[in-house]
This record gives structure tokens, sequence and C-alpha cells, in this order.
């Protein structure tokens, strides 16, 4: 009988599973039609759960055949009670879920609508007026980046400008320099601390500060014309529907100083203001005047970067007041190894020869802090008040040691012997942004009649207080290197920089509805008045030995340079700089707007006129020919987007917009001042460029958190704006660097940007090819037949714009499993060659050789609320490398790896890899 039993058992497993069968289906928001990420599906009276992959999609194996009941829940949205028929052939099982909260409509400049989540934000691209992409407040948690100017290298079209440790700072949108862009907060504009332009280094803002951060590509009436490139609006956190917090706090490090030491100086006493500050014009400042903690140098292992944020939210009184607080800080250091080289084109030859080598080593340790806070109202459904105040602060303690080589009689590479040159340079860099907006939304007559204003308030400040320079001679013998002795002229520098932005604004816009032909048309007016006021402040006073001190002897005479016994050459200071200014911009808008639907299309269209009253006044005229300048001018940029809806999920979107870029108030000061390597100057006859601007693409959304983009554009720019290397009218032989108008110049390309989802795995890519062209003229030589003497001659050559890539390419591989809490990203970021240095000799522009930049994040959530990350930034350690297209045989000599492919590196900078370990905790 056991026996028998023994061989029935399996055939009564096998029948059992024969029996059994599984539930697959699709979780669906009713309304929309997309799929849901995340939901929660529970097999009642069985113990039985899954959750919804990236598709919506789940699955609940081993199932008993017959009636079962499906209970699905998901935040936001009703939970739905469905009961079922379990089969081995039932059918795919779909589940449609009703939104408990508001809908989302049309995104609206300084609105605060969703878009937290994926979800939320391809819904809100696809209601856009705007050709808009958008990265949600979730999509910034879980990446590897800290700063907004990292996010935004993900989207399609934008690649950025990295600063000297290898972060990005500024973004440049579809081939435009940064000039061309501007930033909203909330859809405010906010000023620059930038000494030099007027649009605002994305490396202030901590990520974790914004709910979403949206990139406009085309422009409408309601939106400010500066913007050619386009514009980026930081979506900054919004009171939730209940009460949550948010923190997290992580630790890392920096590859780069498991290698080598990080160093640093004593910035703790630096005088934030001169000695003519302090004591007045005429005082004379003798070296008791300045600090010695600029030039008191330390070296080891830096501690490890420190980062954490904080947010409370909750909305009270019935939900009328909403109110939210949200912190980050973020404590890093970072640096980078370079190699820089130094050029010059000699006689006739088509490229440069190389001069010297310089190696510097840079340590920087950034401090970064971020506050945000608001508060709404809502009276009732016609009446909202909100006030919102931001203020970001980025304080960069930089130490670069460089050591240069001349290639000169005395360099003997196979001896080992050359002359070299020490130079250090300590600098504190402090920038800061605050914005106080309070904004207001009013309906009259049901929703006919609409009102929106804001009043702003914002600041933006650049301090670089006793930014100090060193420079000792040295010699390199037998492969042997010492310092000797302080160079001859000038080897201390000590100099003050400051500039402060301060902006008052006021905006209202008036929507008027009515009803045309059976059809509803939104008539829109409103406009700005913004005065922009500038103040800028530069100084500087160098010091030398004494004549019986210029001989000193590095490690004989003094071996630290805290005991180095030096006069000031100037000892009032060289204040009557044309760098001290005072500026204003003020500027007034208005503009005319409607929209309506017809059909399957969507038409918005309208005109902006802007007036742009921009002058500066220099402090102290140094014989300037334009002491007090000025430029007076208005502009009319019509526009005109249509939205064609070829199904509920697909749609054509075409745009034309003219639009303006104006010239910073550095750019037309006639200032005069060594920065680097050259002397820069500006320009009081730039004038603004205008361009007109078309956008066609194709939008595909069909489902959740997934999209299909297909585009093009194409820009005519009249009279862009470019720095070009400029020969002195009166001493050719001074070259100096200076901005220009330059003809027209096209640009033009074509985006695809698509998001998929299987289940678990989901990949984002994105494509964009872009081509432009600009004619400026270069310099090249000749011998004079007649006299035998070198000439030279001007060339104009068509060249790319600057900044500009051909190709640029992201790809994002995830892996989300919301079941067990998983969410695992990998990105790679492409950016191809582009002009980083325009020459002033034919062919010798610098171009960036083209990048490949990987980083990683994982995250694993618990059901207590906390949760672990891992962030993992340049995994490559790639490298950011300068070169000109050509060579010249006198390179050859150098014995330096220099020349290959026909190209000669002329900067390798090296930033290595960066780790974060952190811990995140969640209320809701």
């Amino acid at each position: 009988m056991n026996k028998l039993l023994y061989l029935f058992i399996p055939f009564l497993f096998c029948a059992a599973i024969a029996n059994a069968a599984k539930i697959k289906g699709h979780v669906y928001d009713k309304k929309s039609g997309e799929a849901l990420v995340g939901a929660t599906v529970v097999l009642e009276k069985t113990g039985k759960a899954t959750s919804t992959g990236l598709d919506g999609s789940f699955e609940i194996k081993d199932v008993e055949a017959g009636p079962a009941t499906l209970r699905i829940s998901y935040i936001t949205y009703q939970t739905v009670v469905q009961q079922i028929v379990v089969s081995k052939d039932m059918d795919h099982v779909k589940i449609y879920m009703e939104s408990a909260s508001k809908d989302l409509g049309e995104v609206v400049v300084r609105a605060t609508t969703g878009g937290s989540n994926d979800r939320d934000a391809r819904r809100i691209e696809q209601n856009a007026t705007q050709v808009m992409n958008i990265v949600s407040g979730r999509a910034i948690e879980i990446s590897p980046d800290l700063t907004v100017a990292n996010v935004i290298q993900r989207v399609s079209g934008i690649s950025v400008e990295r600063n000297s440790n290898g972060d990005g700072q500024y973004a440049i949108l579809r081939g435009m320099d940064k000039r061309y862009n501007y930033t909203l907060v909330n859809g405010v504009k906010i000023p620059s601390p930038d000494n030099k332009y007027r649009y605002v280094p994305l490396d202030l803002f901590p990520a974790d500060l914004l709910d979403r951060l949206e990139v406009y590509k085309t422009l409408t009436p309601n939106l400010e014309g500066d913007a050619i490139g386009g514009s980026v609006n930081m979506v900054m956190k919004n009171a939730p529907d209940h009460f949550q917090v948010n923190a997290n706090i992580a630790t890392g490090y920096s590859q780069l100083f498991f290698d080598r030491d990080f160093t640093s100086f004593d910035a703790s006493g630096i005088n934030r203001k001169s000695p003519y500050e302090l004591h007045g014009r005429t005082y004379t400042a003798t070296q008791a005047d300045f600090t010695k903690g600029t030039l008191d140098y330390t070296s080891k292992k830096p501690a490890p970067n420190v980062i954490g944020s904080l947010s409370l939210g909750q909305r009270f009184f019935d939900s009328k007041l909403g109110v939210i607080i949200a912190g980050s800080y973020q404590n890093t250091y970072r640096g980078s190894n370079s190699t820089f080289y130094n050029s010059a084109v000699n006689g006739t030859d088509a490229y440069a020869v190389i001069t010297s080598k310089s190696y510097r080593q840079y340590s920087e340790q950034q401090t970064r802090l971020g506050l945000h806070g608001k508060v709404d109202y809502a009276f009732d459904k016609n009446n909202k008040l909100s006030l919102y105040n931001v203020f970001v602060d980025l304080k960069n303690q930089q130490l670069r040691d460089a050591v240069s080589t001349s290639y000169n009689g005395v360099y003997d590479p196979t001896a080992g012997n050359a002359e070299l040159t020490y130079d250090t340079r300590s600098r504190l860099t402090e920038q800061k942004i605050y914005n106080s907006t309070l904004h207001g939304d009013h309906k009259l007559f049901g929703d006919r009649f609409k009102i929106q204003w804001s009043a702003v308030y914002s600041t933006a400040q650049n301090e670089v207080p006793d930014n100090t320079t060193i420079s000792l001679n040295g010699l390199r013998q037998g492969f042997v290197e010492k310092r000797t002795s302080l160079v001859n002229t000038s080897p201390v520098n000590r100099r003050w920089e400051r500039n402060t932005d301060e902006d008052k604004a006021g905006y209202l816009d008036l929507t008027y509805t009515a009803p045309i032909g059976g059809v509803k048309v939104d008539f829109t007016v409103g406009g700005l008045y913004r005065d922009k006021q500038r103040s800028s402040f530069f100084n500087n006073y160098t010091l030398a030995p004494t004549a019986a001190n210029a001989g000193l002897q590095y490690g004989v005479d003094f071996n630290n340079y805290t005991d180095l016994s030096l006069v000031v050459s100037n000892p009032t200071g060289a204040v009557s700089n044309p760098l001290t200014y005072d500026a204003s911009e003020k500027t007034s808008a208005g503009y005319g707007m409607f929209k309506f639907t017809t059909n399957n299309l969507d038409v918005i269209g309208g005109a902006r006129v802007e007036h742009t009253d921009q002058g500066y006044n220099l402090l102290f005229p140094a014989g300037e020919s334009k002491p007090k300048g000025s430029q007076v001018y208005t502009d009319v940029l019509p526009s005109l987007t249509l939205k064609y809806h070829l199904t509920d999920k697909s749609q054509l979107h075409a745009s034309y917009y003219k639009a303006l870029n104006r010239p910073g108030f550095y750019e037309i000061v006639p200032s005069k001042v060594v920065n680097e390597e050259y002397q820069e100057r500006g320009n009081p006859n730039l004038k603004r460029a205008l361009a007109d601007n078309f956008d066609l693409r194709y939008e595909l959304f069909p489902g959740a958190s997934e999209i299909l983009l297909v585009g093009a554009f194409y820009k005519n720019i009249k009279d862009p704006i470019e720095y070009t290397f400029q020969a002195d009218a009166v001493r050719g032989q001074d070259i100096y660097y200076s901005p220009g108008n330059f003809g027209t110049a096209k640009n033009y390309g074509a985006e695809v940007d698509y998001i998929k989802f299987f289940n678990k795995i989901g990949v984002k890519a994105n494509y964009t090819y872009t081509h432009s062209r600009i004619t400026t003229p270069k310099t090249s030589r000749r011998i004079n037949a007649t006299t035998g003497d070198i000439e030279p001659f001007l060339v104009d050559q068509s060249r790319p714009l600057y900044g500009q890539s051909e190709h640029i390419a992201n790809m994002s591989l995830l892996y989300k499993d919301t079941k067990k809490g998983w969410d695992i990203q990998v990105a790679g970021a492409y950016t191809g060659p582009r002009i980083n240095t325009v020459s002033q000799f034919l062919n010798n522009d610098l171009w960036q050789q083209g990048v490949i930049q990987m980083d990683a994040s994982a995250e694993k959530r618990f059901k207590s609320g906390i949760s672990i990350f891992v962030k993992a930034g340049n995994l490559l350690n790639t490298p950011t490398k300068l070169f000109i297209k050509g060579t010249n045989p006198e390179n050859d000599k150098l014995m330096e790896n220099i020349v290959s492919n026909g190209r000669t590196i002329i900067r390798s900078d090296y930033y290595g890899q960066t780790y974060l370990l952190g811990l995140r905790y969640k209320f809701n």
C-alpha cells in the first residue's frame, strides 16, 4: 500500500501543478491610459502580493483556479477591488485606477503643479505649450548627481562646461553657449553672481532642493525673450498634501586624494576688504596690512566628504495653508591634476610651437549651502497667495600649485636639466543668490478672467578677497628639482574682486476667455519691469623684496613663504581700474498672446516687446575713451506654436519664436585685466544678438514614464557674440581676448529622446546632432616679396560656434524592483569634440576632445522608510583634453608625448573618481 502511495504522489503533485494558474496583468491610469509604476497588487485571502514594474505589469504565480479578489492600491489613487476568475487560459487582466488628487494641467510659468515623479513629469511634457524636457525630483534623487549642473547633462541636446574639479558648471543648450540661456527659479528669472556673464552657474544649486528640473527649448510670448538657446527652470519643492519628512546624510571620498595629498591654506584670517577700502584711497599699505594665511600652505589627506539635506512639509486648515522648508549642505574635497602646454605661432608657421609646460595640482574645498522655504494659502478656489524664498551659497577654497618648465637653451631632457618657475595661487571664492517672490493667482467671473502677479526681489554676489599668487624661480639639475629665489618682478600679487547684482521686478499676466465661433479663445496680456543694479570692485597690490633681499634663496635664507620680508610696489593699490564700476539695466516688456483649440489642433501665438536701457559708469577711469556708456534698444519678438494631436498619446509640436541675447555688463565695460595666460578687454561697441528659431518635434507618450521624441531645430543668428583673440590696433604685438559680433551664424540639428521600460528594466537614451557655422577673421602670416619681412594678414574662416559639439548622447540603464525596494542606475554621457578657445591664428583653435563620462548609483529601501544609497562619479576617470588640429615639427624635439594622429595636445586634466555612501529617511 505504501509503495502504491509513493507511486501516486508524483502524479498528485503534477495534477496540482496542472490545476495551478498565474495571474498576469497591467495597471493603468483611467484618464490618461498610462501604466502605473509601483502599484501594490494583493490577492486577498492568500497572502500573495506583488507590485507593478516599470511598464505597469504584474504577475502572481501558483494561484488556484476559481473565483478570486484583487486589491490594488497606489499613493494618490483610489483603491480598486476587482473580482476575477482564475484559470489556465484566463485573459490578461487590465485594471484602471482613478486619481484621488487634482489632474495635471498644462504647465504654466510660475505654477506649482506636480512633476516630482516620472509619471507626472511626462504628463507635463505632453501638455506643455513649449517644447520642453523635464527631469523629475525622483529621477534626480536616485541619480548619481549632487548638483543641478550635473543633473542637466542627462537632458537631450545639453552638454555642460566643467569647472576646474570636473563638475558641471554651465549648460550649453543645443550647441548654444551659456550666454544664450537664462535660469529661472519657480518661473522667475534670477540674477547671476558670475563676474563676467549674466547667466547662472548651475553648480550653486544642490539637486535635492528640486521638485523637478524643466528645460524650455522654445519660447512663448509670456516668457522673457533673451533665450536663443533655451531656458532652465528649477521648480523647488512644494508643500505636500500630508505631513512629510525627507532627510539624508552621506559621506564619501575622491579617488584623487587616495593617490596624493590635499594642499590648502589658512583662510580664517582673510580680510574681506582691501587696505584701500579699510583706510581710504590715500593710505600707504605695507606688508603688515596683508595676512599671512594665504601664504601658509599645508598638505595632508582631506577629511571625508559630508552631504546632507532635510525637508519638512505639510498642509493645514483643510489643505488651505501649505508650508515647506528644505535645506541642503555639502562639504566636499575635489581637485584635478593638469598638464598645460603654452604655445606660440612663430614666423610663417602654420601651427603653434610649444614654448613651456606647466604641471598643476588643484585642491578645492567646496562648501555648498541651499535653503528653500515656501508658504501658500488658498483663501478660496479663486484666490491664492504664495511666498517663497531661496538662498544658495557656494564657498570654494582653491589652491593651485604649479611648476612650469621652460623649453629654452637650458632645457635638456636627456640630462634632466631645465629652468623652472613655481607658482602657487590661493583663492577663496564665495557666490550667493537670494530670491524672494510674492505671487498671487486670482479668478473672476468663474474661470473667464484670471490674474497672475509676482513681486520679486533678488540679489547675487560674487566675492574673491585676497586672491594671492607667489612665484619663485627654480632649477632641474640631473632630474633633481629645487626652488631658488623669488622671480625678479612682482613675485607676489594680492587681489580683491567682487560684484553684486540687485534685481527688483514685477510681473503681471491677465487672461480672458471668450467664445468665438463656438471655440474658447484665451486672450492674455501682460508684462514685466525689472530694475537691475550692479556694482563691481577690483583692486590689486604687488609685493617684492627689497633690493638688499632680492637674492634670498629658498631653503637657505627662508623656508616658508610667511618668512619673507617684502615691500608693496604700489602702496595705494591699483584701484584706478576699469573693473571698478557701477552699472544698471532697466528692462520693461509687454506681450499679447492668444490660445485656442479646434478639432485636434492647439494654436498659441502672439508677440512680445522688450525695451532695454543698459549702461555703465567707470568710477576711476584711467584714460578710457568711453568712461560712461549706454545702450538703449527695443525689440519685437513674435512667436507661434502649433500642436496637432494625432492620437491621445501622440502629437506634432511646431514652433517659431524670435529671441535676443544681450551683452553682459563685463563685456561692454572697457576693462583691461590679465586673467590666467592672457589679457581680457571689454568692448563698449558690442551689440545684442537676434535670432529666428524654428522647431518641429514628433511626441509619443505610450505609457507610464515612457516617451519617444523626435525633433529638429534651426536657428539663424544675427550678430552672434563670440570671444576671440585680437591684435591691438596700435601695438600689434599685444594680443587680447575680447567679445565681438560676427555677421550671421546658423545652427541646426536633430534630437531623439527615448524612454522605455520592460517590467523591472528601463532604458533612457537620447542623441542630438548639431551643426553650426560662423565666419570670423583669423590672422595668418607671409613674407613680403618686396621687403622680405614677415607681415600678418587677415583670412575669413568658417568654424562651429564656440562650445558646440556635433554629437551629444546619453544612455542610462535602470533596474527597479518596487517589491524589494531596489533602484539601480548606470549612466553614460558622451560629448563630442568642440572648440574650447578661439585662437587669433588661422587653424589654431583649441578643441576639447570628445569624452565619455560614466556614473552609477543604487538605492535599497526598507519598509521603515529608511533606505541606503551609493553614488559613484566619473568611473572611467575620463580626462578633459585640449588639442590643436595640426602639428609643428619643432614640437617633436621636446621628447613629450603630445603629438599623435595629426594633433598637438595642449592640456590634459584628470579628476579621479568620487564615491558616496548615504542613508535616507522618508516619512509620508
